[in-house]
């Protein structure tokens, strides 16, 4: 039966990268493969679901995109500038595995808007502008769905809010345009938002700097929230601040306009007493480059990350020098542990047309590096992806790129950065053929496997080459939302390897404990993957509830 498992295994992967056009190889690490040279509209927002489709939308008032709405569909609104009557789909879902993609219908403006996965496997997603300010959509994941709309579903509006789902289920909402607050969804039986005087501290006049706030759920269950140059704990139970962090060494801001990114790095030990968490965050604009921009003036980026362990009693910000200066940059968690750092401009700021030079290289992070090793330059792109970029890691290893519109409409001539319709996948160099012989096969559990908390979990793998048992590990991701270079909800645990045991022919069977509690890890779908040498296999599917 093991066999059978590795050969079904083996086709599947097979048929997986059959539906995708060649790729040339490069010498540098990671390769780059154009996927569509258009989907209609350009990937503003991108969620990866457990049935390997990515849902993306861009915004209702860009006028008509190229992408037409089945018969009798149409989006109407009197106050959109652009046209009031559009039957354009402004949102797709792309099918990973098939290399298609249908229209969807939004019924109201999804523009810089936020959301995330709920523990059921459905998209929730909050807000955007003028007729999409107090709405709540869900888009569940089958066959023929489309987006589900509720008009009144917030209690405030949020536009530029930052989500993330909590361990009771719910989704927090931060923050967002004059909105110095957070609420819940669904909504609290009183529909009541709760004050967050740190928003308005961080606030700066006329430019912000704190919007999209950076927000993770840490190990002792209270949020971290970053905006603009510094960050709190939260007790968003109690509505209390805990922890306040100081600011970033050189105190520049990092938050939208001032756009750079950052992540939650991996969980580790989880077993243990005390668990570390630390996050980074790179890249951003100096104080002033938006400003400055709007009058022709573009400000180089900043070239820093700053690493914090939010775990710690007396907690303190760690400088790194990037090798390559990035604003509107997207940080990916990929399977292995390591970071990638992708898409964005060398200088200028987030906005309409601020953002100049593309950075085509991605750089790959190593966060267990000794300080001065952990930058790795890949292989670039052709494609710049400058203001409303995206990216997102996918259940094969790959990372998918798309989007980029620095303009108020679409924008296909007489532009500096055209309006970018296209997908690419990034593969990071673990991908490489040469790999083949290290890369574990998954024959157990099964896709869409149920787990539960604190729980021994043995994982069955088929790996042709010689192993290197403590050279093993597992690891657990959480698909994030992705827009305006922060990915909510993203979130990496290393299970790590309790026990290996050879089970036969290149068989072998891993031991590890499941997440102990919603702190950790809140219920809800993950890609589970094994991996050994830094060489990541294809993901499964998991519902941890």
């Amino acid at each position: 039966m093991a066999e059978m498992s590795t050969l079904c295994t083996f086709l599947f992967s097979l048929l997986l990268f059959a539906s995708h056009p060649l790729i040339l190889p490069t010498a540098a690490d990671g390769r780059w493969q154009l996927l569509q040279k258009s989907i209609g509209i350009s990937s503003m927002h991108m969620q990866l679901l457990k049935n390997d489709r990515v849902v993306m939308y861009d915004r209702t008032d860009f006028g008509p995109s190229t992408l037409p709405l089945a018969s009798g569909k149409c989006h109407n609104d009197p106050t959109n500038t652009a046209v009031q009557v559009d039957c354009t789909a402004h949102s797709v879902e792309y099918d990973v595995l098939s290399n298609k993609f249908r229209a969807l219908t939004v019924q109201s403006n999804v523009w810089c808007s936020s959301g995330a996965v709920m523990p059921d496997g459905k998209l929730v997603q909050t807000g955007g502008f003028s007729d999409g300010e107090l709405r709540v959509r869900v888009f569940s994941p089958c066959e023929s769905c489309d987006w589900h709309e509720t008009p009144n579903g917030l209690a405030a509006k949020r536009w530029y809010a930052t989500n993330h789902v909590l361990p009771d289920g719910r989704q927090i909402v931060v923050g967002g345009r004059e909105q110095f607050n957070y609420e819940f969804v669904p909504k609290n039986i009183a529909a009541d938002t709760f004050k967050l005087h740190f928003l308005s501290e961080t606030n700066e006049r006329g430019v912000e700097n704190n919007l999209y706030p950076f927000v993770f759920l840490n190990v002792d269950g209270n949020l971290f929230i970053f905006a603009n140059n510094r960050a709190i704990l939260l007790d968003y139970v109690n509505n209390k601040v805990v922890k306040t962090y100081p600011k970033i060494p050189g105190g520049e801001p990092r938050s939208y306009p001032s756009t750079g990114s950052a992540v939650l790095l991996p969980l580790k030990n989880l077993t243990a007493a005390t668990i570390q968490a630390e996050v980074l965050v790179c890249g951003g604009a100096p104080k002033g480059s938006f400003v400055q921009a709007l009058q022709g003036k573009f400000v180089k980026a900043l070239n820093t990350c700053a690493r914090i362990s939010i775990t710690d009693p007396k907690p303190k910000w760690v400088l790194e020098t990037m090798p390559l200066a990035r604003v509107m940059g997207d940080m990916v968690l990929l399977p292995n542990g390591k970071v990638l750092v992708i898409n964005g401009a060398r200088s200028g700021s987030a906005g309409w047309d601020l953002g100049r030079d593309p950075v085509l290289n991605p750089v790959l992070y190593m966060p267990d590096n000794e300080i001065e090793s952990r930058f790795k330059i890949l292989n670039p792109t052709k494609i710049p992806r400058m203001y409303h970029s995206t990216a997102v890691l996918l259940r094969d290893g790959r990372v998918l790129v798309g989007g980029s519109n620095p303009h108020a409409y679409y924008n296909f001539t007489g532009v500096l950065y055209p309006t970018e319709l296209s997908l690419e996948a990034f593969y990071p160099g673990y991908l490489d053929a040469k790999f083949n012989n290290l890369r574990p096969t998954i024959v157990a559990p099964k896709s869409m496997s149920g787990i539960r908390y604190n729980k021994k979990l043995k994982i069955k793998v088929v790996i042709t080459g010689e192993v290197t048992l403590n050279l093993l590990s597992v690891t657990m991701v959480s698909p994030a939302f992705n827009t305006h270079s922060f990915s909510m909800n993203q979130r990496l645990l290393v299970l790590g390897n309790d026990k290996v045991m050879a089970s036969g022919k290149s068989t072998y069977e891993i031991e590890v404990m499941t997440p102990g509690s919603g702190n950790l890890a809140p219920a809800g779908f993950y890609l589970l993957f094994v991996v050994h040498q830094d060489i990541p296999s294809q993901g499964i599917w998991v519902h941890l509830k």
